[in-house]
């Protein structure tokens, strides 16, 4: 009598021999999400703040792309050398006063390892998760591994990319590109529960949310 696990290599034994195509997989596409905030307004970059806090993220909310530069430099402080994407907009670095390295030619992982911090923009945020997704294809997020090595990550996130729900944020991404979610730190816990940040990503996360800013706020 025939196993299971003989019965399904012989059916692949079977489409192999018979030379049939691979059958293409369709994504869907046609999402039609029910989020409760509407995307890019007030309420929902407020969302996105408090859930990239709870993730131990520091955030930090301009009103505008010109307010940028001043709060990337805030958060990278004394830091030497900083790598970022190729196409980051210049202006964003235009207050910090360490060396940027562009990845460009790519920067090896020896060299990453040796760089203080990381600046990038993101494709898309989930406020209701507290994440956000890079797109090692766009020209402000370059390679997914100059996200990971270094141990400080600043991302700049417009209000106009944060949306509320996973479905939302899944229907703006194309999937056939590589795409880093991010929600917080890197970190991991043992058996006992016990915290570890940094392991597999940088141990320290900082955002700076432009626009979606209330009157009174900034």
């Amino acid at each position: 009598m025939m196993g299971a696990r003989d019965e399904v290599l012989a059916r692949l034994r079977t489409a192999r021999d018979a030379g049939a195509p691979a059958t293409p997989v369709v994504v869907p596409r046609e999402y039609r999400p029910a989020g409760r905030y509407a995307p890019g307004g007030e309420q929902v970059v407020a969302r996105l703040d408090e859930t990239l806090t709870d993730y131990r993220a520091t955030v930090t909310r301009v009103a505008a792309e010109a307010d940028v530069a001043d709060a990337v430099a805030a958060f990278l402080g004394s830091a030497g050398q900083v790598v970022v994407p190729p196409g980051l907009p210049e202006g964003w670095l235009s207050a910090f006063g360490g060396s940027v390295r562009r990845d460009e030619p790519p920067c090896t992982v020896d060299e990453l390892d040796h760089l203080d911090a990381v600046v990038t923009g993101a494709a898309v945020a989930v406020a209701d998760t507290g994440t956000f997704v890079l797109d090692s294809g766009a020209p402000d997020q370059g390679r997914r591994v100059i996200t990971l090595v270094p141990d400080h990550h600043v991302c700049v996130i417009r209000a106009a990319d944060v949306v509320c729900s996973v479905p939302e944020a899944i229907a703006r991404l194309d999937p056939t590109r590589p795409l880093t979610f991010v929600s917080g730190p890197s970190a991991t816990s043992d058996i006992e529960l016990d915290r570890v940040e940094g392991v597999h990503g940088p141990r320290r996360l900082d955002v700076v949310l432009v626009g979606g800013v209330r009157p009174g706020e900034q």
